[in-house]
């Protein structure tokens, strides 16, 4: 049986797996489908990539869950489907995992707003997140990531959720963007460093930052979450680079041995979790392992 992921970060630094969503689009994935519904429809793809990212090295498989709430999947006519897309995403990263490797489920926002900046109430909140939860640790997740966040009242719920409901590691991490003043804060104007303040008081094991920016900006993050957080250790999920427009497709042009340049950086900063989140490939994820193995 693996040690807990937190314990195992808080030793050295752990490799998590690159992006999901562009990997599924090289395999067909249509724009406006469900990336998350291919883990029923299409597993063996879902698992290829997670073989894939496996192959180059990682520690962690992230599963295939990231929109997998009952209100993300509205939009596709599937909130009735959640419990059992959120089990067959935990399912086949464990498959993957084959005991050897964490199987970290991914927990994305609902897209919606709570009391008093919207409809939702907090109660409806934590019920969702709730039952994310529960379908990832009945089919095999050791971990969740409640990923993508930009309110903390959202971020802060799913974490509690998650520690009140099943005994899943938990890693929180939120979504910046560069400051006119100065600095780094959310779209709802959370700084770094309040948000790895209130992640580690609501429970949150590891916590961190992911997609928006490339590594560049990314190291800064870190090292302002790393001084705020203490002892708890601190994830990087950088983009490859910033995406441009290219014949009408979005491509991230970042190559493997530019980003696994930064990522030493982004050690030295503070992460013990390292990975890639939009752009970011199997290649990627093997010149980050060569670096550690280094």
């Amino acid at each position: 049986m693996l040690e807990r992921l937190e314990m195992r970060a808080a030793r050295g630094v752990l490799l998590c797996d690159g992006a999901m969503g562009t990997m599924l689009q090289a395999r067909g994935l249509l724009p406006g489908a469900c990336p998350e519904a291919w883990c029923v429809d299409r597993p063996d793809d879902v698992a290829a990539v997670h073989q894939a990212y496996r192959d180059a090295g990682s520690d962690i498989v992230e599963c295939n869950s990231f929109g997998g709430n009952r209100y993300k999947l509205r939009h596709y006519g599937l909130e009735g489907r959640a419990d059992e897309i959120n089990r067959a995403a935990a399912a086949l990263g464990r498959r993957v995992a084959a005991g050897t490797q964490h199987v970290l489920s991914s927990m994305g926002p609902t897209g919606q707003f709570m009391e008093p900046y919207g409809d939702e109430t907090e109660a409806a909140f934590y019920d969702c997140f709730r039952k994310q939860a529960l379908a990832f640790e009945a089919c095999g997740a050791d971990a969740v990531i409640v990923e993508t966040m930009t309110a903390l009242e959202e971020c802060c719920v799913a974490v509690r959720a998650v520690r009140e409901n099943t005994g899943l590691s938990v890693v929180a991490s939120f979504t910046f963007d560069p400051q006119p003043g100065g600095g780094y804060a959310s779209m709802m104007g959370v700084r770094p460093e309040a948000f790895a303040e209130a992640a580690v008081a609501a429970g949150a094991h590891v916590v961190g930052s992911n997609c928006g920016l490339g590594p560049d900006h990314m190291v800064a993050i870190v090292a302002t979450i790393k001084r705020a957080a203490g002892a708890v250790p601190v994830l990087a999920m950088p983009n490859a680079g910033m995406p441009v427009i290219e014949n009408g497709r979005t491509v991230f042009k970042e190559t493997p041995a530019a980003m696994a340049a930064t990522m030493r950086a982004m050690i030295e900063a503070g992460a013990a979790v390292i990975g890639g989140c939009c752009g970011t490939t199997p290649a990627h994820i093997a010149a980050f392992r060569a670096l550690l193995d280094a």
